[in-house]
């Protein structure tokens, strides 16, 4: 699959082609849902608390006799059924809306999220872009690049990029990411890639060693793992020995 390749004056130059294991991978949407979900879920924190009958400042003075008034059997006023008591089951600071994903899992959520972006055309390269700290230049490179302006826009460096992330930082709804982290969130709530020619090579090169790296973890265990010899059974050998006679 190839991209357009633009320059740092936003003249299209020609094309790039995009590595088949990150951008050509298959579309699981249940699988980029899982990863989002994840993702939104860790950052969450839980802000609402209501009091419970132990909290609430107040007596604990049975409020009238049990019997013999004709009304309800209430206890104090701290009660879940009086006005200005606790809550009875409400929700609590303490909840925990973590998830957790296996590695390979959320790999191939990015790696479906990345081939859906580059499937419906909206990830374009960027060539270079140069030192200066100026964001009147980058709004007018921003006008040339086929990218709606006023919404979310990242852009994807291979590494640290003074020049442009200053010059972007000021713009609304533009975003520079290192590439290698790149992240499903990012990816699908985004509404254009911009990737710098190197980030290409950087993503790659950053999720191929991982995965290099894990394989080659699990033949050291494997070859570190003894081999079991089964041993045959002295009923058995008796039994084979009687029929030879």
């Amino acid at each position: 699959m190839t991209i357009d390749l633009y320059t740092s004056t936003g003249t299209k130059k020609g094309t790039v082609e995009l590595p088949t294991k990150l951008f050509g991978a298959r579309i699981n949407k249940g699988l980029m849902h899982l990863a989002l979900v994840m993702q939104q879920g860790n950052r969450r924190l839980a802000v609402a608390h209501a009091k419970s009958r132990g909290e609430v400042v107040g007596s604990t003075k049975k409020l009238f006799q049990q019997k013999g008034t004709g009304n309800a059997r209430r206890g104090p006023k701290r009660s879940p059924i009086l006005r200005g008591g606790g809550k009875a089951f409400g929700p609590k600071k303490e909840a925990n809306f973590t998830r957790s994903m296996p590695k390979n899992m959320r790999r191939a959520a990015l790696f479906s999220a990345l081939s859906l972006r580059a499937k419906n055309g909206e990830i374009v390269a960027l060539e270079s872009y140069p030192e200066d700290v100026k964001t009147k230049t980058f709004v007018a490179l921003l006008k040339k690049l086929p990218v709606p302006i006023g919404r979310k826009i990242i852009f994807v460096l291979g590494g640290k990029h003074k020049g442009l992330e200053l010059s972007a930082r000021n713009v609304p709804g533009i975003k520079t990411l290192t590439a290698n982290y790149l992240n499903p969130e990012d990816v699908l709530s985004s509404h254009a890639l911009v990737f710098m020619t190197d980030a290409i090579r950087v993503a790659e090169e950053t999720f191929s060693r991982k995965e290099k790296k894990e394989q080659e973890e699990i033949n050291e265990t494997k070859e570190k793992k003894p081999k079991v010899v089964k041993k045959t059974s002295s009923k058995s050998s008796r039994s084979s020995t009687s029929s030879a006679s």
